[in-house]
């Protein structure tokens, strides 16, 4: 796929209040926690870009190889706390939502393991690497080349 246009460039304006969003939920949660959200968000939308971004990101601050592969089967793979998988639950229901949104026992796992406020603030990190997710995809971002 080639490149249909840059974000930063072709919407400006759009792509700064993205990154406000970004800067926000940033600022309010765990960073790896963050990560692996962000990574899952991603790999269920198909956003290669974006996945190798975050699995990148990941690994770079140390995270296990094997965690961050297993974020693709996190509900099979040991290497997570509960709050880890709670949260994982979270980004899979806000980016599949459904007919019936996010399920009762979902949000309550997730306000059982993080509290109400950054429950929200997971909830809003997950819906903006959702709106990154369909914008790079659309306009055709690419992971860099692989080193050779």
């Amino acid at each position: 796929m080639t490149q249909r246009f840059r974000i930063d460039r072709t919407i400006p304006e759009g792509y700064k209040a993205v990154m406000a969003l970004e800067t926000h939920v940033r600022s309010t949660l765990d960073r790896t926690l963050y990560e692996l959200v962000k990574l899952r968000a991603s790999i269920i939308n198909g956003c290669a870009f974006c996945v190798d971004m975050h699995g990148t990101d990941l690994h770079a601050s140390g995270e296990d190889p094997r965690r961050v592969l297993a974020v693709a089967a996190w509900r099979e793979a040991p290497y997570f706390s509960p709050a880890e998988r709670a949260a994982l639950a979270l980004t899979d229901a806000v980016t599949r939502l459904g007919d019936h949104g996010v399920p009762d026992e979902v949000w309550a796992e997730a306000v059982e393991h993080h509290g109400e406020q950054t429950a929200a603030d997971l909830t809003l990190a997950v819906a903006t690497i959702n709106v990154w997710n369909r914008l790079s995809i659309t306009a055709g971002n690419q992971p860099p080349a692989l080193a050779a």
